[in-house]
């Protein structure tokens, strides 16, 4: 049966691609009614979602292929997903690994089977027999579902999901591959006081710079900064190599909103061998404006976004990267420490989401708490095989 028939006959459900603007505008708005009562949700910008999901505006669809479904009953919109293939995920694990991600439902298990089937029928039909996620495009994106923590909002760029998920992804046949850990920097810690006499001896044993991040050379620090993200990251799990056109939209994005002061650079004798990458987190500003900039035709969103950004209080360290052969040094530290010194003292943040990093990076998980980070949230990262459709309910 094609992936864009009806799920199973005598089923309610119907699954089919979206394949207008007004089915791309149901995608991104049945998440609504389903969040309702959820005080913690944040809509997320509908420009940006639809950015995401254009295969002429994200550089994904060069290399990769994807394709978004709703979920129908009765003519209503009950659930989504997407559902996409990585050739570079492909080519670095010599396997054949598909993608889903941006999976929303209601708590129903017929409404998410229906994805789910839907999702490893397509993947089947690229020629890939293991299905993962949630992971958007792959793990350099939004990805995992919540397990823990549903008592505190998502930061930016970070999912948020209905307690009842990982029940409904597991009795489809999904397994843990991993966990994923989020980290709270609180501003009652006083890091600062506690950390400034190790952090000078550091920076004089090591004869290591922590610098800021360079505006005016802005295309070759990015280039820089890619190729120290590649190395340091090409022996984690699940990781796949941005491709220069990715990185360079990062970068152009991060250019909007990030200051150079919240991303350190570790330099020894003139080599970067480290970096962090903080942002103020958006989604303060954003949580009111229900996911929409405009009303009527009025910037009047815009106009709040833009008086809200001014006053965000906290933020995201959403990438600690460091080399190898430099890691345990004492570097990670700084960083770290670098930023908590500029989120407070310039920009006046009370804390910081540090996330995500794997259940098992013990040397970097041991140094984030060493400093003081609590761990509050986990996420979680499913996978199966998908060799043979699934039984029948």
């Amino acid at each position: 049966m094609s992936v864009s028939a009806q799920h199973r006959i005598g089923s309610s459900v119907v699954i089919r691609p979206v394949a207008c603007t007004a089915d791309v505008r149901r995608f991104i708005r049945m998440t609504y009614p389903l969040y309702r009562n959820d005080p913690y949700w944040v809509a997320p910008l509908e420009i940006q979602t639809k950015a995401f999901l254009d295969p002429k505006q994200h550089p994904f669809y060069l290399h990769g292929s994807a394709t978004p479904f709703l979920a129908e009953r009765d003519g209503s919109v009950v659930g989504r997903i997407l559902v996409s293939d990585d050739p570079h995920h492909h080519e670095m694990y010599h396997s054949r690994v598909g993608q889903f991600g941006m999976f929303e439902s209601i708590d129903d298990a017929e409404v998410a089977n229906a994805l789910l089937d839907t999702a490893a029928s397509w993947q089947r039909e690229r020629g890939n027999n293991e299905l993962a996620g949630p992971i958007d495009y792959s793990m350099n994106y939004a990805c995992g579902t919540l397990i823990e923590g549903f008592d505190t909002p998502p930061r930016i760029m970070m999912n948020h999901n209905p307690p009842y998920y990982p029940k409904l992804l597991e009795q489809w046949g999904l397994k843990k591959a991993k966990d994923l850990y989020c980290w709270w920097f609180g501003d009652e810690l006083n890091l600062l006081d506690k950390w400034k006499r190790r952090a000078d001896w550091l920076t004089k044993r090591l004869n290591i710079r922590i610098r800021p991040f360079n505006l005016k050379n802005f295309h070759a620090e990015v280039d820089q900064l890619c190729q120290v993200y590649d190395q340091a990251f090409s022996e984690n799990w699940g990781f796949v190599k941005l491709s220069p056109k990715e990185f360079q939209f990062f970068g152009k994005e991060m250019r909007q909103i990030a200051f150079p002061g919240n991303i350190p650079i570790a330099e020894i004798d003139g080599k970067i061998v480290g970096f962090a990458i903080t942002l103020p987190d958006l989604n303060e500003a954003i949580q009111p404006l229900h996911g929409r900039l405009t009303t009527y035709g009025l910037p009047i969103g815009l106009f709040r976004f833009l008086w809200r950004i001014k006053r965000v209080k906290n933020g995201r360290m959403l990438v600690l990267v460091m080399l190898n052969e430099f890691r345990g040094k004492g570097i990670e530290q700084l960083l770290i420490l670098e930023t908590c010194r500029y989120g407070k003292e310039v920009l006046g943040y009370q804390g910081a989401e540090l996330g995500w990093t794997l259940e098992n990076n013990e040397v970097i998980n041991r140094t984030i708490q060493i400093v003081g980070g609590k761990h509050y949230k986990t996420y979680r990262i499913y996978q199966t095989a998908i060799n043979q459709p699934k039984d029948s309910i």
